[in-house]
């Protein structure tokens, strides 16, 4: 539940500091193909969904993996890793920045909105443990393996319907 001290926040600057979460997730709606990738992010009663893009989802899954691999070993990983309701995304992230901090022992992340050039986006700031980390970059990996496979030539997603390769220019499909 996006809660109106949060929408207030957002209204009043275009920063949003959310501190320690108590959780971080990801999931899909849609029909593979079509899904949209979500990010949640929810401290007490606050709950901030964030639309994504499947490539930064994968991208932000494979930098967590890394970064914890240089740190000590998680504790015991989040059971609760589905989406809550309501869904609907607050806005589109544009970038996302990680970084660690190694004196709250958190992993911070910056999101960013999408907009134009000549536009203000809303910032979102918040930081997560490693097992929230942890249990984030397994469940964004399964749901990106989850979805449609990639091309071996030019890493687009195959289509059931077929794919025009642009680096065969269309001519021929790939070889799987």
């Amino acid at each position: 539940m996006l809660i109106a001290a949060l929408e207030e926040s957002v209204a009043v600057s275009s920063a949003l500091d959310l501190g320690d979460l108590d959780r971080f997730t990801v999931g899909t709606e849609g029909p593979v193909g079509e899904r949209v990738f979500l990010l949640q992010c929810q401290r007490g009663s606050s709950l901030l969904t964030l639309k994504a893009e499947k490539q930064q989802v994968s991208v932000l899954a494979e930098y967590l993996a890394r970064v914890l691999a240089n740190l000590a070993a998680p504790g015991e990983l989040p059971e609760a890793t589905e989406l809550e309701q309501p869904t609907e995304p607050h806005w589109v992230v544009g970038t996302l920045g990680v970084t660690y901090d190694e004196t709250l022992d958190r992993i911070v992340l910056v999101a960013e909105e999408l907009v134009g050039d000549d536009e203000d986006g809303d910032m979102a700031r918040f930081m997560i443990t490693r097992e929230q980390a942890a249990a984030f970059a397994i469940r964004a990996t399964t749901l990106v393996k989850a979805g449609r496979p990639p091309c071996p030539l030019c890493g687009g997603p195959l289509d059931p319907s077929g794919h025009r390769c642009p680096r065969t220019n269309g001519h021929r499909p790939p070889i799987t």
